[in-house]
C-alpha cells in the first residue's frame, strides 16, 4: 500500500504522523511512504533521517494526498485540505467529527474512509486517544498554573502556595484518563485536589490511588455548583467517545466563581464541557468571562510535539500496519478495534455518536462491507 503523511498545518501543531522508526516498519512490511518535505522539522526528525527509513520525499503536500492509498496524519484535516480528498482515501489520523459538521460532511461528500484514533476501542480501552489524553491532562495543570499569573489575569496565587500561605484549590470534572493525570501533576505540586465523576468505581480507584492527598465527590450540578465556589482552577476532562462532550460547567457558575479563576477545558475538541467555552490556539490561549480565566487550546500536546508524536505513535503504528497489510475492510474482520475507529466509509456515517450530534442517517458498517 502506498502511505502518505504530510505536515500538520493546523495552528501551532508541531507532531507528525509518522515517526522515521514508523517509516521502517512500513517499508519493512512491504509499503511504500511518502512523506512531505519537512513534516517531522517540527518534531525534531529531519528530512535526512526519513530517507534513511526507506521514505520518498515529495515537495509538497498536494501531490502526496493524490499520490496515497492511506494518509496518516495527527490532527483533523483543514478546509484547505478538503479538495485533496479522493474516494477511496484511507484518512487515518484525529477526526474529533462530532464537534465538526463541516469536515464530517467533507469526509462524505469526498468519499472517504476515515479512521479515527479517538473512537478506536480496543476491548474497553481507546489506545489511540490514551496517550494524549495523558500528556494533556499533564499538561492542563502546568498552564492553569502558569495562568493564575496575575498578568495574564489570574488571582495571582501560586499552585503550590508556601508555608503560611493556602494552597490553590483544584477541582478536576471527570476522572478518566485526562482527569487522572491532570490529579497526578496537581498532587504533586502540593494543591488542595477535588475531582468529580458519576462512576463510583471510578471515584473508588482514584481513592485507593491517592488517598488523603485527594476528595472525591459524585458529579451531579449542586456537587459541581458548590465546589467551584471555592475552585482556584478547574479542569474540565469530560469524554463521551466520538460524541459531543455534555456541558457540566454551566455559564451561571462564572459569576459565583473568585475573580481570576482558570478554567482549562480539555474537552474543547470534542466541543466542550464548558458553556461558555470556545476553541482558542497556542497563539492567543486564553480568554476572560465573567473574570474567569479561560484556557481553551484544541491541540493542547502540539505544545510539546516531540513527547507527544513519539506517544501517540508508538500507539497508532499497530493499527495502522494491520490497515495497510490486509486493506480496511479485511482489517476490520479481523479486528473489532479497527471497526469501531471507522467514522465514515465512503460517503456513509458509520458512528452512531457523530450521527446523533448532527443528526444524520447511521449506517452500520457491517452493512457496508
Amino acid at each position: 500500500m502506498k502511505i502518505g503523511c504530510v505536515k500538520e498545518i493546523k495552528n501551532n501543531e508541531f507532531r507528525v504522523g509518522l515517526t522515521p522508526d514508523n517509516v521502517k516498519a512500513y517499508v519493512a512490511a512491504g509499503h511504500h511512504v511518502y512523506m512531505e518535505k519537512g513534516a517531522g522539522v517540527g518534531s525534531g526528525f529531519s528530512d535526512n533521517e526519513y530517507v534513511n527509513a526507506g521514505a520518498s520525499l515529495i515537495d509538497n503536500a498536494e501531490d502526496v494526498w493524490h499520490l496515497v492509498d492511506m494518509m496518516v496524519k495527527v490532527k483533523e484535516p483543514l478546509e484547505e485540505e478538503y479538495p485533496l480528498f479522493h474516494k477511496g482515501l484511507i484518512l487515518y489520523t484525529y477526526l474529533h467529527l462530532a464537534a465538526d459538521k463541516q469536515q464530517t460532511d467533507a469526509l462524505l461528500k469526498g468519499e472517504v474512509k476515515a479512521v479515527a484514533y479517538e473512537t478506536i476501542d480496543d476491548h474497553g480501552h481507546l489506545p489511540c486517544l490514551a496517550p494524549m489524553s495523558q500528556i494533556a491532562g499533564r499538561l492542563s495543570i502546568q498552564e492553569g498554573a502558569k495562568y493564575l499569573e496575575k498578568k495574564y489575569g489570574g488571582e495571582g496565587i501560586l499552585l503550590a502556595g508556601v508555608p503560611g500561605t493556602p494552597k490553590a484549590n483544584v477541582v478536576i470534572l471527570g476522572g478518566g484518563t485526562v482527569g487522572m493525570n491532570a490529579c497526578k501533576i496537581a498532587v504533586g505540586m502540593g494543591a488542595n485536589v477535588t475531582i468529580l465523576d458519576i462512576n463510583l468505581k471510578r471515584l473508588e480507584e482514584l481513592d485507593n490511588m491517592f488517598g488523603a492527598h485527594i476528595q472525591t465527590l459524585v458529579s451531579t450540578d449542586s456537587n459541581i455548583e458548590r465546589v467551584l465556589k471555592d475552585a482556584d482552577l478547574v479542569i474540565g476532562s469530560v469524554l463521551i467517545p466520538g460524541g459531543s462532550t455534555p456541558k457540566l460547567f454551566k455559564r451561571k457558575y462564572l459569576t459565583e466563581m473568585k475573580e481570576g479563576a482558570v478554567f482549562v477545558d480539555v474537552a474543547i475538541d470534542q466541543g466542550g464541557c464548558g458553556e461558555s467555552s470556545h476553541v482558542t490556539t497556542h497563539d492567543d490561549p486564553v480568554y476572560i468571562e465573567e473574570g474567569v480565566v479561560h484556557y481553551c487550546v484544541g491541540n493542547m500536546p502540539g505544545a510539546v510535539p516531540r513527547t507527544s508524536t513519539i506517544a501517540l505513535t508508538n500507539a497508532t503504528l499497530k493499527y495502522g500496519l494491520q490497515i495497510a497489510e490486509a486493506g480496511l475492510e479485511a482489517a476490520c474482520g479481523k479486528s473489532e478495534a479497527i471497526k469501531t475507529g471507522v467514522n465514515c466509509y465512503l460517503g456513509k456515517l458509520t458512528n452512531r455518536n457523530v450521527a446523533l450530534a448532527h443528526g444524520y442517517e447511521y449506517t452500520d458498517l457491517k452493512d457496508l462491507i
